[in-house]
């Protein structure tokens, strides 16, 4: 009989085993959302998060190793955001309307997004390390990482903000919106989508096709909003 140690020893250094695990957390946490009829608490991203950092923690295994299979995650990320262009052409009658209101909405709430966080950190002493760390939060990872790497920050502590912002965006905003009053689908998605990323906009797809168009689109603009003006405003706060 195989020795459980020598086993795990060796399933731990094959990058398909955390690939595995982590597809089969997702999995199960999605079918336990569907059980809960999609609550917004339910997150399917935030229970796989949970139950895979457990696994980690209880292994005591590093990042950097699990990460060797869930880079292939990773790397679908990339052809996933330029599969919501699908969407966006579908509905493009649709977002002529309304392109005037929305381009204001995503120039204030790209930059409320990054002075807030900023002037919170600050208020509360952050090293101005950490507030390069946190500025770019509430745009998606990838763009997120390369703007705090190209300003002297530490990515990796980025992705985390990231992914912090994104399942709490996700997980608030229905109830938030009920309480608001606010009922338009697609101001509802574009609001999650401006400050929650893909994991909000995920949420916003879940929820309504319509929510999820317009997550999507402020998603990919606020990105290039935010990757233009960044710099500029961090280094006004740094001053």
């Amino acid at each position: 009989m195989t020795d459980p140690v020598n086993l795990w020893v060796y399933l731990s250094t094959t990058p398909l085993f955390w690939l595995s695990l982590t597809i089969i957390s997702y999995a199960v946490a999605l079918r336990f959302a569907r059980m809960l009829n999609s609550h917004p608490a339910a997150n399917p991203i935030l229970l796989a998060s949970s139950l895979i950092i457990i696994v980690l923690l209880k292994t005591r295994t590093s990042y950097s190793a699990y990460f060797e299979g869930a880079q292939f995650v990773n790397f679908l990320m990339g052809p996933a955001t330029v599969a919501i262009a699908v969407p966006i052409y579908r509905h493009r009658a649709v977002l002529r309307q309304v392109l005037v209101p929305m381009a204001g909405a995503l120039f204030v709430g790209a930059i409320v997004a990054m002075i807030s966080a900023l002037g919170i950190g600050t208020l509360c002493g952050l090293p101005s390390e950490l507030l390069i760390d946190l500025a770019p939060k509430s745009v998606t990872a990838a763009v997120a990482m390369a703007l705090t790497k190209q300003m002297g920050g530490t990515p990796s502590i980025t992705m985390l903000l990231v992914m912090f912002t994104g399942i709490f965006g996700a997980v608030v905003v229905t109830p938030l919106m009920n309480f608001l009053g606010i009922r338009n689908y697609a101001a509802r998605g574009f609001a999650v989508g401006l400050t929650s990323h893909g994991v909000g906009t995920a949420r916003a797809f879940s929820v309504s096709t319509v929510a999820g168009l317009f997550a999507a689109i402020a998603m990919g603009l606020n990105a290039v909003v935010t990757a233009l003006i960044l710099p500029w405003i961090v280094t006004l706060f740094l001053k």
